[in-house]
């Protein structure tokens, strides 16, 4: 099995048995997001906190 296949095989199994579509798709999409940011700082594709701050400020002045 790949590794991706597995992973989700993985998660599937530990989500209670009452878990919907919805769950699922929710669980898949925050693995996946983990893993982006993960291969993306690994990259020195980030940003210091002082920077995310000064991005952010205009949405976060409101």
């Amino acid at each position: 099995m790949s590794a991706i296949k597995d992973e989700a095989y993985k998660m599937i199994t530990n989500l209670p048995e009452n878990c919907t579509y919805e769950d699922i798709q929710y669980h898949l999409y925050v693995i996946e997001k983990i893993q982006k940011g993960k291969e993306r700082a690994a990259t020195g594709e980030t940003l210091s906190h002082a920077k995310a701050k000064e991005r952010m400020s205009k949405w976060l002045s409101r």
